[in-house]
């Protein structure tokens, strides 16, 4: 079944109906009629599934999908032009470009946290790049799996973009055929599954893969502003985000107050019972809800901890005093539990994220420039939000990916445009001036040697016409004195 749907989109790419961008432009305004005219089946799959509301649906999945749409339909055109590159004298009076062209088919399976980003967000740019696509979402997310299911058809071109359901035993199938490019959202263990099935075809892969992307708090800072921003990235969606907080560094001194601060802050945002709170998400499911239940068994309780197994509902929790080889620090939470880990400083805490898997995520708030200066150049990350989280997700002219353990590649608007294009070099050349390759024909000689280099070394500017110009002029120039040279020589001689 995998097989003949991979087969028959890619019979469909080669036969060159996507080349055309007025239908990539076609396909993203049908994909956007599907967003706004399906918006309420959205939201009730989306409550089914995490129990999430209209508006956190609308703020963390819809408006990023609309806007990285709108963005693609108004730069194509820039995105897939050729792109002029600085020539040398050799080449000063050919072409030469690179050309962004489509891969084929690709691979995009999404993750079961954000179901309707993590697969549309990378199909946008699949359509810009002219791509045929299938998707895979996940089965965990099973109501907005089948909506998708259901409604794609509807919109784009069947024959170019298809949706494939199904658990573990479809995925596998589905990595047993030959793509042109697949990128996968989830955890690190899949990731290297996905990119050992992919080397078997010597296919390019994106991972985004997560981790535990740390939180330093300064001395300082505003306290509050920084613990009310904190809150709201790693409790929304019940801590299943793959940028959330995963833990906090501090200073020992400071650790009373950041769980002060956070205690008002979730009053604030859902009041005295998260429970019943309409903006609080739940876990997937029970396996995962006893997974993370399970990460707090040695850990010191200061706030929150509730949970009901019957609901998936695990409350906001804070937990202090933890240490480093607790077996909540050895994983991704993914969950609603946000670790404090003290540390003696700056430099304590730098050592401590770069002891660790380079995270996709590293947050810093600090009022100090000097402060963040150093975290920025002594350790690394996927990406980094200075006195604030998640927000570097929501600018689309940013790369978003990891480095390392939490992925590698990147997307999100231009970047997943250029991410699955090929880029190939083009050098157009004419018949003419054909004396000066002589340089480079045998037989060859120092004088030919030194020629040759002459031609090879000096660099024109691609953008100013006047260079080629002054490039012709110069060659024509030193044709003129060789035949001058040339002439004269007879006359002497």
């Amino acid at each position: 079944m995998e097989k003949q749907v991979v087969d028959g989109l890619r019979e469909v790419f080669q036969s060159g109906r996507s080349r055309p961008l007025q239908y990539r432009k076609q396909q993203l305004r049908a994909l956007h009629r599907l967003i706004t005219e399906h918006q309420a089946d959205i939201e009730q799959a989306l409550k089914q599934d995490l129990n999430r509301n209209t508006y956190n649906t609308s703020l963390f999945e819809l408006i990023s999908i609309e806007n990285d749409i709108k963005l693609a339909e108004s730069d194509m055109a820039d995105w897939a032009a050729p792109q002029p590159v600085k020539k040398n004298l050799n080449s000063a009076l050919d072409d030469v470009y690179i050309k962004p062209e489509p891969l084929g088919v690709v691979l995009i399976i999404g993750t079961w946290n954000y179901p309707w980003a993590m697969i549309l967000q990378p199909l946008v740019g699949a359509i810009a790049a002219g791509n045929a696509a299938v998707l895979k979402p996940s089965e965990l997310s099973e109501n907005s799996a089948r909506l998708m299911k259901e409604l794609l058809p509807l919109y784009l071109d069947k024959e170019m973009y298809q949706v494939v359901t199904g658990g573990v035993s479809e995925t596998q199938e589905l990595l047993k055929q030959r793509f042109d490019h697949i990128l996968y959202t989830g955890s690190s263990v899949v990731g290297k599954l996905v990119m050992e099935a992919a080397a078997h075809h010597l296919t390019p892969v994106t991972l985004e893969l997560g981790g535990k992307s740390p939180c330093y708090i300064d001395k300082n800072c505003d306290i509050a502003v920084a613990c009310r921003r904190i809150t709201w990235g790693k409790f929304a969606n019940c801590g299943q985000t793959c940028i959330a907080p995963d833990y906090i560094l501090c200073e020992p001194n400071l650790q009373d107050r950041i769980v002060e601060e956070i205690q008002k802050t979730l009053l604030e945002f859902y009041q005295k019972d998260p429970k019943s709170s309409p903006d609080y998400c739940r876990i997937i499911n029970t396996r995962h809800f006893d997974r993370v239940l399970a990460l707090m068994n040695e850990c010191t309780i200061a706030l929150g901890g509730e949970s009901d197994r019957s609901q998936c509902y695990i409350a906001p929790t804070v937990l202090a005093d933890v240490l480093p080889y607790f077996k909540i620090m050895q994983e991704e939470i993914f969950g609603p539990l946000l670790p404090i880990v003290t540390v003696n400083g700056l430099s304590e805490a730098i050592h401590f994220i770069n002891a660790r898997e380079k995270p996709l995520a590293l947050y810093v708030f600090s009022s100090d420039k000097t402060v963040i200066k150093r975290m920025l150049a002594e350790t690394t990350s996927g990406g980094v939000t200075v006195n604030d989280v998640l927000m570097h997700y929501t600018v689309n002219t940013l790369p978003f990916g990891g480095v390392g353990n939490s992925g590698m590649g990147r997307y999100h608007g231009r970047h997943t445009f250029d991410q699955l294009s090929h880029h190939r070099a083009c050098l157009i050349k004419s018949f003419a001036m054909e004396s000066l390759n002589d340089a480079r024909y045998p037989p060859l000689t120092a004088a030919r040697l030194r020629k040759a280099k002459f031609f090879m070394q000096h660099r024109l500017c691609s953008c100013n016409g006047m260079c080629v110009w002054a490039a012709i002029t110069t060659i024509l120039a030193i044709g003129l004195l060789v035949a001058l040279i040339v002439v004269t020589a007879k006359m002497l001689f």
